[in-house]
């Protein structure tokens, strides 16, 4: 009788290049652990190695891993716990030899591997890749899975080392290799996505960025926040949970909330498998311990992912305060001086952003006081540079009464263009170098005809109007989780009780972040009573009102009833992705606490 494999213990010690340097160490250190993951890359940040590497070919990896490696690398061989990372970057053979380099130096036998062929820069013009305003890219890297993980780990190494694959990719790689799955074992390939996609951004998992932020952190005296764990079975259903003793909680909410960050539709497409999002189910098992099952999965598309980005010129940014009366007639006249200042020398784009306003009878000079930001883009690094930023510090004894700035005149720096392409699976050469040095290339996983991709861990949605969430079935979530009749007319049991104006926060979280130059906010109910309410509620024109910045753009709702929650994709509101961004917010975080603090009338009995 064949004995059921134990559940692969997977962490996770990084979110973004720039996250938690201890993380390592602390996860490693805490319990025990198979497998530590750690995730460095974003669209932001193949543009920062992509500039890196022009300076220096030998870059293009996040040299932060290195530290990391040189502190912990000992520690996790001793404790035989697998690392499977995507800090390669641009770069991935180079950081897999500086990791031998550094094994070497310190006396410690580890079986280096790494995963290429995600670099298409080389074939950018030939791929017909090139922007039609920006030229030839800077970085084109396509988005792997992950069976090139898996041909190393099963050729026996210690380290696996990635270039840009999706983020899911660094927990399913592991499973698959642990379990044995198929290629086309699609539940179970979805349900480790799942898994990857809650553990992809570290601490988010764990209670950071939480909406309900008081019920899992002690504000007064914060533990720094756990990351989170996975424990992965054979079916691919798994437990979320983190180690004991650690910040934060791990919660159904918390859970929810990063199963909703950076999502388009139901149908979240990678290389690997399309996962039906709209059949997660999530349950509490415990404190701190969160089952995560029912995840049904589907062939991918016929078409790979690419994350370009180009250099697009310069930026700057110079902020007014503006204190006391009459802030708006400051505002104009800033404006209307820098203007003039500038005369023919006027920036390409200019995007003024008045934020906040004083209180009545202010008691702080704080509440007496808002912000007034010009950011500037333009080819030319002059015209945005001292010749921008000077002009606005000359008008500093010449403009409104009480002139003050946020900071000193800059020259202002590069900025970058990122669009996504998609290139048919067979042009992809997904290529894993194992411990010995042999090469194995990964043929194309088997796939199903698609135009789009409705929705990748980094991609982006496609169309207008709102989306089915599909039936709950045997995947719907939470209990109370209901679904609006399709072709039903609309219910509203609501509409003879009392109603309450209180910001949608009272009752709903929210989550949101940037897919490129759009933007997504996950809006998920608390119980299954407000989620009927919340289902009818907030259509897409109603989402529109409540964040007039909308307005003008394509939304597009998708509904996940097992998740009792709406996902709007917002196209183009972050206008040319994260580094080309004039918004205050260019990465979209804050989107939802804004939708969250609108005042709406709420049934009194659901409060």
């Amino acid at each position: 009788m064949t004995s059921t494999p134990r559940p692969l213990r997977i962490g996770n010690a990084s979110g973004f290049y720039g996250d938690r340097f201890s993380a390592v160490r602390e996860m490693l250190e805490a319990g025990p652990l198979d497998v530590l993951t750690g995730d460095y890359l974003a669209e932001l940040t193949m543009l920062i190695l992509g500039r890196g590497r022009m300076k220096d070919p030998r870059a293009g990896y996040a040299t932060t891993f290195l530290r990391q490696m040189e502190e912990c690398l000992g520690l996790a061989a001793e404790r035989g716990t697998t690392i499977v990372t995507n800090a390669g970057g641009l770069n991935p053979g180079g950081l897999a030899e500086r990791l031998r380099e550094l094994a070497g130096r310190l006396g410690i036998d580890v079986r280096i591997a790494h995963v290429e062929g995600d670099d298409l820069l080389p074939r950018a013009g030939e791929l017909g890749l090139a922007h039609p305003r920006h030229g030839r890219p800077l970085t084109a890297n396509a988005y792997l899975g992950a069976w090139g993980i898996v041909e190393c780990l099963r050729a026996g190494a210690d380290i696996v080392v990635t270039g840009r694959v999706t983020d899911a990719s660094l927990v399913a790689g592991p499973a698959a290799a642990h379990f044995g799955w198929a290629r086309d074992d699609w539940d179970a390939l979805a349900g480790a996505t799942v898994a990857g996609h809650v553990l992809e951004c570290g601490a988010q998992a764990t209670g950071g960025n939480f909406a309900f932020f008081q019920e899992v952190h002690d504000v007064r005296a914060p533990a720094p926040a756990g990351f989170p764990i996975a424990e992965i079975h054979a079916d691919g259903s798994s437990v979320i949970t983190k180690h004991e003793g650690t910040g934060g909680a791990v919660t159904v909410e918390t859970v929810t909330a990063q199963l909703l960050y950076e999502i388009g539709g139901p149908a979240y497409a990678g290389p690997d498998v399309t996962t039906r999002f709209d059949t997660i189910r999530l349950r509490a098992e415990g404190p701190d311990r969160v089952g995560v099952s029912g995840t049904r999965g589907e062939p991918p598309p016929a078409t790979t992912k690419v994350c370009l980005n180009h250099l697009g010129g310069h930026r700057n940014e110079m902020t007014f305060v503006l204190t006391g009366l009459d802030i708006e007639a400051k505002a104009a006249f800033a404006r209307a001086q820098l203007e003039a200042a500038l005369g023919d020398d006027l920036p390409e784009k200019a995007e003024w952003t008045l934020i906040g306003g004083p209180g009545p009878d202010p008691a702080t000079q704080g509440e007496a006081t808002a912000l007034l930001r010009c950011a500037v883009l333009d080819p030319d690094p002059d015209r945005v540079g001292r010749a921008f930023s000077g002009a606005v510090v000359e008008l500093a004894l010449a403009g409104y009464p009480g002139f003050t700035m946020t900071s000193p005149p800059g020259k202002g720096g590069p900025y970058g263009v990122y669009t996504p392409a998609f290139v048919p699976n067979e042009e992809i050469e997904h290529v894993a170098v194992l411990p010995d040095g042999s090469r194995r290339v990964i043929g194309a996983v088997p796939a199903r005809a698609a135009e789009t991709h409705e929705g990748s861990s980094e991609g982006s949605s496609e169309g207008s109007g709102e989306g089915s969430g599909g039936g709950p079935g045997e995947g719907s979530g939470p209990p109370g989780a209901v679904e609006p009749e399709e072709g039903a007319a609309p219910r509203d049991p609501w509409r003879d009780v009392p109603h309450v104006r209180v910001p949608l926060g009272r009752i709903a979280g929210a989550r949101s972040g940037d897919k490129g130059g759009d933007a997504n906010i996950g809006v998920w109910a608390r119980t299954g009573e407000q989620w009927r309410w919340l289902a009818e509620f907030l259509t897409v024109e109603r989402f529109a009102a409540l964040l007039p910045e909308t307005r003008d753009l394509t939304v597009t709702r998708h509904a996940l009833p097992g998740l009792r929650a709406v996902n709007f994709v917002v196209e183009g509101l972050l206008q040319e992705g994260v580094s080309a961004s004039t918004r205050f917010d260019p990465q979209g975080k804050a989107l939802g606490e804004w939708l969250r603090a609108r005042l709406v009338d709420v049934p009194e009995t659901l409060l």
